[in-house]
Parts: structure tokens; C-alpha cells; sequence
């Protein structure tokens, strides 16, 4: 980073309620995405970002389109554009963090796999902000439920996987609606020739953004097997044996191979959910924080599904097929080795797969490392267990119940100690604790036979 780059961000121009909001993060320095990018935003440029998932680019755009806007004037005046669900709620969360300090200021998440009835409540009196999928976004606005003409900022987050799930139409459309004096910011994780398409048609003298990411990484030990695609699953679990990870994912380039492969894993005996974009948003859900809270330790995604995943320790990532290209093989081995600890990405080849490689090794600039594995035979013996297991209670927010409630009620009537529970997580109508799993029946029992804040509520185990 050169001199000229600033270091921290109290050397911006931020107004005192957004340093108030970086302040209640616990944020002092830049990290490379957000001090190469922020000045260019903050003076009002367009902007398109590589960066990948936990470089800082949320706070890097949240900070910008807070900065152009004006709580005290009326109407929508910034958009942000994420691939899922999950995203957008992870997003919203941020910006309302930063935020938090702006009085008045309205913020509404819409997305899709959601009641239609309450978003269109809430856009009676127009947000501020809108964090949302492209397909929804289209809907409230061909409907008129929701006006962007008095927009100033326009964000697309992870472009590269909108396009990957055929969002391209609607983003076109989106952008047809906003004013031409709107700011453009967009961010991927992969620059495709599609991306790059859409930010020429998109922005307008964009200035460009190339940081390999935000995070003190760990090694990341790279391993490749040449495979026979028959024995393929079986050599998937040999290795899984072999590792034993606490958390590992595996990724999958077909959204059908997903459920078959997560399957073959569970008939071996490991704890193996199955995520991809067919699912509804409630199992979606609960496949995210069974994977999260450590009930499920094997998890098989498709690329477009594993995106809003916030897992910060994930021992092992294994690509069952080669990914298409480069660059997402190089953000899929990202996911480990975070937070500084070292990671392993295993690779299962086919011979007619041998190509993919090759653009793998030049983009590495470094000979891949070949390895020979047995695939299993017969029955898998000592698959780890996951270490906790998940309870489910129907009630949540809309029951004003919180998670010191749970907490209390494992601890107090359950007998259960603090450190046999683990983590909880409250949603409108729905919470979910994970509970060690040597203590799960005993949890389950008495919190059906007990109360929760002095009501009975159905408690069942995933």
C-alpha cells in the first residue's frame, strides 16, 4: 500500500455519525479493499471491485452509500443488489451496524422465497436503503410498490454469482429505471468476461480495484487425485476418513450431483447436509445453521448456494469436480485457511477434466501436487461424529423470545452447564440451540416436560 493510500478511517472525510458506526464495529484500520476503493467512492466515482467474501467490501460500499446519502430527504437513494437471501441478510445487518448512529434512517431488506404482503406494508413509507435480490427487486418495481428514480447509489454484491443464477435480464432492467446521475459500485469475487460486460454497459468510467483479499489467510495445503469417476464418492469418503475434519465443505459444479453425493456421505455414516438452490428458504435455513453451529460437519454445496456462508473455521474444502475455471477454484479454496489457520483444499480429478487443471497450475504459477488415495470398500468405521446436535423451538422474535431465555432455560430446569450449549439462533418465528450431543436427549426431554420465559412451546430435534 503506498503512502499516498490512506491507512485508517479517521484519515476520510466521514461525517461523525459513520465514524460513530465504524467505531461501534471495532474497526480501526482499512483493510486493502476498503483503502484502495473508499476514496474513489467517497468522491463520487464509479467503481468495480475484485474482492472476495470476507475482504471488508461490505463496509467498503455500506460506508460510500451511507456517506451520498441524506436521511432528512424522502425516498430510496441507495440499492444494493445481492445473489441470495443470505447475502442480503448478512448485508442488511451490516449497514444497519454502521448506521446505527444516523437518526431517522429506514432500511428494508426484500428478497425472494419471502411473503410478497409484508414487503409491499413496508413500502408505504419508502426506506433509505434496500438491500435485496434481483428478481424481487423487479417484481416491487414493475408493481410500483417501490420507486428508485430519486436513487444516488446503485451496488451490485457478488455480480459474478447473479449472472451465474440468470439475473443478468433482470439487473438490465433494474438499471433502466435508475437515474443516469446514480453511482455505480460493483463487486465480485471472479471478473468473468460477463462481469466485465456488464461494468462496461453498467458504469461509467469506472475506476478499477484488484485486492487478492482482507484476512491474515493461512497456508493452504493444495492436493489433487486423479480419479475413476465410478469411484469417485468412495474415494471422497476415504479422505474424509483420512482428515477428519471438524468442518469441511464440498462443492459440487452440478446443482443434481449436490443431494446424491451429501446422501452416498450420510449412508456412510457422516453427518452430511446438502445445500443448493432448489431447497425451500426454512430448510435453507437450517442447513446453514446446522453447518454454523457445528450439528452437521460435512456440507455439499453448489457455488451459486454456498455464497453468504460465514463460516470462519473451515478445516477442509474438497472440490468433487473440477470448478470451470480459475477463479472459482481460487475463491473456493479461499474459504479455508482463515482467520490465519492453516487450511487443506483436496481436488478429485477426471481424466477428462485434465484441461481445467492445467488453467489451475498457470494461474498458481507452481506445479500442482499429485497424491494417491484407496477409495473405501464396504463400511465406513470411526466416522467422527459431529459434537453437537441442533433442537428446534417454534417460537421466536414475534414471541419476544430471545436467547438468554433458551440459555436460561437449558441451564436452569434442562441441568444442562453453560459450555454443553452452544450456538443459538432466534428468527421470527423459529429459534434454534445447539446442545453437545452426548446431552441432546436430556436437553430435549426437559425442555418438552419445562417452560421457556414461562410458556410451554414444541421443541423437536433436527
Amino acid at each position: 500500500m503506498s503512502d499516498a493510500t490512506p491507512h485508517d478511517f479517521a484519515d476520510l472525510s466521514l461525517a461523525p455519525p459513520l465514524l460513530q458506526g465504524v467505531q461501534a464495529l471495532g474497526y480501526t484500520h482499512m483493510t486493502p479493499v476498503q483503502a484502495h476503493s473508499l476514496p474513489a467512492i467517497l468522491a463520487g466515482r464509479d467503481l468495480i471491485a475484485q474482492a472476495p467474501t470476507g475482504s471488508g467490501k461490505t463496509a467498503a460500499f455500506g460506508l460510500g452509500l451511507l456517506h451520498g446519502l441524506d436521511a432528512a430527504q424522502s425516498g430510496t437513494q441507495a440499492l444494493v443488489l445481492c445473489p441470495t437471501r443470505e447475502l442480503s441478510d448478512q448485508v442488511g445487518k451490516q449497514l444497519r451496524k454502521l448506521a446505527f448512529a444516523i437518526p431517522n434512517l429506514k432500511l428494508s431488506i426484500l428478497c425472494g422465497g419471502m411473503p410478497l404482503a409484508p414487503q409491499l406494508a413496508s413500502l408505504e413509507h419508502a426506506p433509505h436503503v434496500v438491500v435485496g435480490t434481483p428478481g424481487r427487486i423487479q417484481e416491487l418495481l414493475r408493481k410500483r410498490a417501490l420507486d428508485i428514480s430519486t436513487l444516488r447509489t446503485l451496488v451490485f454484491d457478488e455480480a459474478d454469482r447473479m449472472l451465474d443464477m440468470g439475473f443478468e435480464e433482470p439487473i438490465r432492467d433494474i438499471v433502466g429505471r435508475t437515474p443516469k446521475t446514480r453511482q455505480g459500485l460493483l463487486f465480485s469475487a471472479t471478473f468473468p468476461e460477463g462481469v466485465r460486460a456488464i461494468a462496461r454497459n453498467l458504469l461509467r468510467d469506472p475506476v478499477e480495484v484488484t485486492v487478492a483479499g482482507g484476512e491474515r489467510h493461512g497456508a493452504i495445503e493444495q492436493r489433487f487425485y486423479e480419479i475413476d469417476p465410478a469411484r469417485k464418492t468412495p474415494l471422497l469418503a476415504a479422505l474424509l476418513l483420512q482428515e477428519k475434519p471438524e468442518s469441511c465443505v464440498v462443492f459440487c459444479n452440478m446443482r443434481k450431483d449436490v443431494d446424491e453425493v451429501a446422501g452416498s456421505l450420510a449412508h456412510y455414516g457422516f453427518t452430511a447436509l446438502a445445500l443448493h438452490g432448489d431447497l425451500e428458504q426454512r430448510d435453507r435455513d437450517e442447513v446453514l445453521v446446522r453447518f454454523s453451529n457445528r450439528s452437521c460437519n460435512v456440507l455439499v454445496a453448489s457455488d451459486v448456494a454456498a455464497r453468504g456462508l460465514d463460516v470462519k473455521e473451515l478445516a477442509v474444502v474438497v472440490n468433487y469436480d473440477v470448478p470451470s475455471d480459475a477463479d472459482t477454484y481460487v475463491h473456493r479454496i479461499g474459504r479455508t485457511g482463515r482467520a490465519g489457520r492453516d487450511g487443506v483444499a483436496l481436488t478429485l480429478c477426471s481424466a477428462r477434466e485434465r484441461n481445467r487443471v492445467s488453467a489451475i497450475e498457470e494461474r498458481e504459477g507452481t506445479p500442482l501436487a499429485w497424491f494417491k488415495a484407496t477409495p473405501l470398500s464396504g463400511k465406513a468405521s470411526n466416522v467422527p461424529a459431529a459434537p453437537m446436535t441442533t433442537l428446534r423451538i417454534d417460537a421466536g422474535r414475534g414471541d419476544k423470545l430471545r436467547p438468554g431465555d433458551i440459555l436460561g432455560a437449558l441451564t436452569g430446569d434442562a441441568g444442562l452447564k453453560a459450555d454443553a450449549v452452544g450456538k443459538i439462533d432466534v428468527f421470527a418465528t423459529r429459534s434454534y440451540v445447539a446442545v453437545a450431543r452426548g446431552q441432546a436427549a436430556q436437553a430435549l426431554a426437559r425442555l418438552r416436560e419445562g417452560k421457556i420465559k414461562g410458556r410451554k412451546f414444541r421443541v423437536s430435534r433436527l
